[in-house]
């Protein structure tokens, strides 16, 4: 496809602004494709903007992958133009960001049979050590992995999934060098520091131990769509080619992982989609035994499996929509076997359990906020641990060991830096372990101040809000305010805080958090009336959210700005399209916002998983409901807000011809002047970027882009 004649000069343009003085906006050309199904007929004008895997990857580009990249990298420049007059403000956020963290921090140890495992940095480094200590006095630091050593000459670097052998001798991890999310296995011999001859590819990152020290399984992912559906076992020292396929999930709805109970008894693989789950185990004493069903998949059957003494203990939906408590004879597995230990609670969501000799824990969420409930084995009795905050987050961390009656967790508000706390279930007694610096003489937590506020929706639910502010803040509709949302998968935006947020605030910006439907943060019914035919209330939820907070007087529509990512950048989209006149500016992070031709496109990723989330274009009723609220699909000639979307080019979730597409539509039919921006980093994926200081860059452009339109520029 020879095309964009037009690009090319533009993109000269660009690069060549101090003779020009000025750089226009870049025009995609528009290469009409008619895309039809049910009788309904789209046109698409930038559908040649999506590149094959094979096409990104290919040393010597085509013709069409040399327009793709003219165009993604004119409107990187006319980003840069657009934006040069913020690079010094830019970057006095950036280190103004970099300067509050603790450049030489490190993870609070956990301890593991023989061995206290923890992460550090050093300063300026981008990446951890993973480090261990012995379990005994005057023990010296091992270095496991040397990230920063390892991130050498790459532009992206993630190592994931560290695995230590039952023996502690061996380190299984995964490394990813692409940014989409497919990672190779590599094993150490932690003794000797050398790697081992086994290398696995196309994986999730993660290797499972069998108690042999010799036997691990793995998950490996579709090259195409990045499925995870076939779980494999490999024995040190044979090539990969030799490893025995144990598992595949053939319902290209489904994907499957495997893991390792608590208990390190049994191997489990768990096949799972939106709405169902199953799960099948074997003894890790026994790696060539044939894995046994413990409940065969059921439509709206969810569960997941805990082991404990004879029992398997099942966390499930199973006649509770907010999920209850059974267990089982490891004999019986079945749900005909199934005896109830905790029952339905309508108002309560039971959201994960962790079980030890003596106690069991349950994590709730119930008035939208997370609560840890002890209860005691032996008697039956049952407490909760209390907190002050309004809005806060608190849940349960790694508690590997069994036999101990010390339960961690963290915890942080939006006026509580993240905290670590052990905490003694015999005596109710909580330590404080670790609570994050903020380097900064002028911080303090009571500067600072936070609400909960509960808005009403237009179908008279009501939905909590999260505020956050900088105390002398007057409610008089003139302060710069960020409502953020995401509304999807069932995944609840709690309250955190977050020092890079205080560049916002200490220059006067209130920053809230929607809990909007989609989410879980109100139970499970919360979510499901914000998915699939319901998706609506999502973005309803959001609106309805920002003209409560105008209407407090918080902001005002001239102040009032927006943000969100992936399907949050799908709520960014919908919302711009339904209400423009209501923000200033908008940011909108890897957007996922051509839903429509994305879900009939079974070869992308994820696209076959999220059917229940979604529904599935190819039946007319999904079809003619997606399509009507999918941001690109819904462009109008009219003015939009001020707008800053990102990208990666290499992401593998969405696309980055989403919202490539996206800002070329808006750009040919919008009717204002305002900013119409978009950053597309070439070097990675959905994440961002990898090291702990660069992302910080991409925020300082986020910030620099909300705080230029406020006239806020030091």
């Amino acid at each position: 496809m020879r095309i964009i004649y037009l690009l090319s000069l533009l993109f000269i343009c660009c690069m060549n602004k101090e003779t020009t003085n000025s750089v226009k906006a870049p025009i995609a050309q528009k290469i009409p494709k008619k895309l039809s199904i049910h009788g309904d007929e789209r046109i698409d004008n930038y559908y040649w903007m999506r590149l094959t895997d094979k096409q990104k990857e290919a040393k010597k580009p085509d013709q069409q992958t040399k327009d793709v990249l003219n165009y993604l990298n004119a409107e990187n420049q006319y980003l840069k133009f657009k934006m040069e007059h913020t690079e010094n403000f830019q970057e006095k956020l950036f280190n103004e960001i970099k300067n509050r963290i603790k450049k030489d921090d490190s993870s609070v140890p956990v301890s593991i049979n023989n061995y206290s495992y923890y992460t550090r940095f050093e300063k300026d480094k981008e990446y951890p050590f993973h480090c261990r200590k012995a379990l005994e006095k005057g023990a010296k630091e091992e270095i496991m992995l040397d990230v920063s050593k390892m991130a050498e000459n790459h532009d992206y670097f993630s190592a994931v999934g560290l695995s230590v052998s039952p023996s502690e001798k061996l380190l299984i991890y995964g490394v990813d060098t692409v940014s989409r999310r497919e990672y190779t296995l590599h094993v150490k011999d932690l003794n000797s520091g050398q790697l081992l001859t086994d290398k696995i590819s196309n994986t999730t990152g993660r290797g499972v131990w069998a108690n042999d020290n010799k036997t691990f399984f793995y998950t490996k992912q579709d090259p195409i769509t990045l499925r995870s559906f076939q779980i494999y076992k490999h024995k040190l020292g044979t090539p990969q080619s030799e490893d025995i396929l144990v598992y595949e999930e053939k319902d290209d709805t489904f994907s499957c992982y495997v893991s390792k109970s608590k208990s390190r008894k049994y191997i489990v693989i768990g096949s799972y989609q939106t709405l169902s789950s199953e799960y099948r185990y074997i003894d890790a004493n026994q790696p060539d035994e044939d894995f046994k069903l413990i409940q065969k998949r059921e439509k709206d059957l969810e569960y997941n499996v805990y082991h404990y003494q004879d029992y398997f203990y099942i966390l499930t939906n199973y006649k509770a929509k907010n999920f209850r408590l059974m267990k089982t004879l490891i004999s019986q597995p079945s749900k005909e076997y199934w005896q109830e230990v905790i029952p339905h609670d309508e108002n309560v969501l039971i959201e994960g359990i962790d079980i030890f000799k003596h106690y069991l824990v349950v994590e709730e969420r119930k008035n939208g906020l997370t609560h840890i409930k002890v209860i005691n084995w032996k008697n039956n009795s049952s407490y909760y641990i209390e907190f002050n905050d309004p809005a806060y987050t608190v849940s349960t961390m790694a508690n590997p060991e069994y036999d101990t009656h010390i339960l961690r967790f963290s915890y942080t508000s939006l006026t509580t830096p993240s905290s670590v706390f052990d905490y003694d279930m015999n005596v109710k007694k909580r330590d404080l372990l670790k609570q994050d610096k903020v380097l900064d003489i002028n911080f303090s937590v009571d500067n600072y101040e936070s609400k909960r506020y509960y808005a009403t929706a237009r179908d008279g639910k009501k939905i909590p809000i999260s505020l956050v502010y900088k105390k002398g803040i007057q409610k008089n509709t003139k302060n710069p305010l960020l409502l953020y949302g995401y509304g999807s998968y069932g995944y609840s935006m709690d309250p955190y805080f977050s020092s890079v947020r205080l560049s916002l605030l200490d220059r006067g910006f209130v920053f809230a958090i929607a809990h909007i439907r989609g989410g879980e943060e109100l139970g499970r019914e919360w979510y499901e009336n914000g998915k699939l035919l319901n998706k609506k209330n999502t973005f309803y939820d959001f609106i309805d959210c920002a003209e409560f907070l105008i209407e407090e007087k918080y902001t005002s529509k001239n102040q009032l700005y927006a943000s969100g990512g992936s399907a949050g950048g799908l709520l960014m989209g919908a919302v711009i399209n339904m209400r423009p006149d209501l923000w200033r500016g908008v940011i909108a992070g890897v957007p996922f916002v051509d839903v429509v031709s994305t879900m009939l496109d079974e070869t992308i990723p994820l696209t076959t998983g999220e059917f229940d989330e979604w529904g599935n274009p190819k039946n007319q009723q999904y079809y003619d409901y997606i399509k009507s609220y999918s941001p690109y699909d819904n462009i109008e000639v009219k003015e939009y807000p001020n707008l800053l979307i990102t990208t990666g080019y290499w992401d593998s979730q969405v696309q980055y011809w989403e919202p490539a597409k996206w800002i070329a539509k808006l750009r040919d039919m919008k009717t204002d002047q305002n900013l119409l921006l978009m950053d597309c980093n070439m070097d990675v994926g959905h994440g961002g970027a990898s090291g702990r200081f660069k992302r910080y860059r991409e925020i300082a452009l986020e910030y620099s882009f909300l705080l230029d339109l406020e006239g806020i520029r030091n």
